[in-house]
């Protein structure tokens, strides 16, 4: 299945992408994350499991276990902080 994925903040500077679309087998959004992190560099290291960060599925934050459906967006950020 196809779905897009947004990077924000650190994370998105870190990667050197904003969006792109990804073909994938993958059930959840914890199987896609693990898939991301396989791709080693950046993406390993700015989405490693031992860091702090947000995820969306289709603009409602959610947890890992969320399944991903076809055409789904999910977004990565990083915790955000504001005064």
């Amino acid at each position: 299945m196809k779905v897009h994925i947004k990077y924000f903040a650190s994370i998105r500077e870190a990667i050197g992408l904003s969006t792109e679309t990804l073909e994938t087998e993958a059930p959840t959004l914890a199987a896609l994350r693990d898939a991301l992190i396989a791709r080693g560099g950046a993406y390993s290291a700015s989405l490693a499991h031992g860091r702090l960060l947000r995820m969306a599925l289709n603009q409602v934050m959610c947890a890992e276990s969320a399944p991903l459906t076809e055409g789904a967006e999910v977004a990565f950020f990083p915790p955000v902080t504001g005064g």
